[in-house]
């Protein structure tokens, strides 16, 4: 017979187990439809970000989306060489290089982005709105939990 300890540790991996299953599974179906449009999921969030927040200095594109700023910079560029998407200096500061959708970027999102949210719909079908809402709530309180941990480990 196991401890409450094992027991707590066996269903903390079994829940790790699922929610990493869940997560692979919903991100499968939903990128299908961008993957046909021609983008990969990095590609499709940078344009995303510039889509809903508009020009964007390349810095926050990357913490946005928790990428290191080489890859931020890659995808930007073959966005940019795909006529997606172009740079501009911040009129304030120089420095900072803001990126931009050109109109064909805005035309491709304007085609692409309410298949996207179908798909997402679709994937999160299988739960009620109810159960939906507290998903969402339980998920918050546990990266928080996580995050104040992390956060503490690294003080």
């Amino acid at each position: 017979m196991l401890d409450s300890a094992s027991l707590l540790t066996l269903k903390s991996m079994h829940l790790h187990s699922v929610l990493s299953k869940a997560f692979k599974s919903i991100s499968e179906h939903s990128v299908a439809g961008i993957k046909a449009a021609g983008f990969n999921p990095t590609a499709f969030a940078v344009m995303e970000v510039l889509y809903h927040r508009g020009p964007q200095p390349i810095q926050q594109i990357g913490a946005k989306l928790l990428l290191q700023s080489g890859n931020v910079t890659y995808v930007i560029d073959k966005l940019e060489s795909k006529g997606y998407l172009f740079r501009h200096p911040c009129p304030q500061d120089r420095r900072i290089i803001h990126a931009e959708l050109t109109t064909e970027g805005r035309k491709i999102m304007d085609t692409i982005y309410p298949a996207f949210t179908q798909q997402i719909e679709r994937a999160y079908s299988g739960i009620s709105d109810e159960e939906m809402d507290q998903l969402i709530k339980l998920l918050k309180k546990l990266g928080r939990s996580a995050e104040s941990l992390s956060s503490s480990t690294h003080k």
